[in-house]
């Protein structure tokens, strides 16, 4: 089976939720931008988007190609490999779980976005800094507690007491947890100082997610790519504050 990932170069971005968990099961796979073979590179994929014949069509990347079958949203991506990769468990309520987890981190990482672009995405952050500073403040202040409350509880309400989302094994939700962990400490470093003693539970995650051999050997290799001003998260110093953490 080859798995083909559509997602713009030069990004983490929301296809970096896909990439962790085939790097933490150590699942080969094809980054479609990234080659130069008939189909591949921008113009495959774009091709490929805007097929009018595509019967399955993704609205944007990331998308994954497995067969002759398209799919699409990060979410929908990861329910559908997290039985295949083995990260999520058996029964169906546990995987309804680990989906509702995962469509919980897509709506914080909308926000996180919208901090820096609260107006319009097509328009430049240099274009809508007065309105990012209230929005971010917001984020910080008030959304940011209300999600890592939520995710504290799932984790402390866990009945196997394994330290993870769901169940006694790391999932794709534990995955894509550590990756806004990582990025909000980026985007936000004054913000999140006082995170770690506020929410250990979150935090253990994030230490145990990075502590995972193939994740510790992702994270220094060059296939990760690093975090900057054109993904999510982003650093603006203006944007950064003290928090309730």
């Amino acid at each position: 089976m080859t798995f083909e990932l559509f997602y713009w170069p030069g990004l983490q971005g929301r296809g970096e939720f896909v990439r962790l968990a085939f790097e933490a099961t150590g699942t080969p796979f094809v980054e479609i931008v990234q080659g130069d073979a008939p189909g591949q590179g921008m113009d495959g994929m774009l091709h490929t988007m805007d097929d009018a014949a595509c019967a399955d069509p993704p609205f944007a990347p990331p998308f994954l190609r497995v067969g002759d079958e398209l799919i699409g949203q990060t979410a929908n991506i990861l329910a559908y490999l997290g039985p295949v990769l083995g990260l999520v468990g058996e029964s169906p309520r546990t995987r309804r779980f680990v989906n509702q987890l995962q469509l919980t981190l897509a709506d914080l990482v909308a926000e996180v976005h919208d901090g820096h672009h609260p107006i319009a995405s097509r328009l430049y952050y240099s274009n809508q800094r007065t309105e990012a500073r209230k929005r971010t403040a917001d984020l910080i202040d008030y959304r940011l507690p209300k999600f890592f409350d939520y995710f504290e509880r799932v984790l402390a309400n866990n009945p196997h007491r394994s330290g993870w989302l769901s169940e006694q094994a790391m999932s794709y939700a534990d995955l894509s947890l550590f990756q806004v962990i990582a990025g909000l400490n980026y985007a936000f470093p004054r913000a999140m100082a006082g995170f770690a003693k506020v929410y250990p539970r979150c935090q253990t995650v994030h230490d145990g997610v990075a502590r995972q051999p193939r994740i510790a050997a992702y994270l220094k290799s060059p296939r990760r790519v690093a975090f900057n001003t054109t993904g999510i998260f982003r650093y603006y110093k203006e944007l950064d504050r003290e928090s309730p953490f």
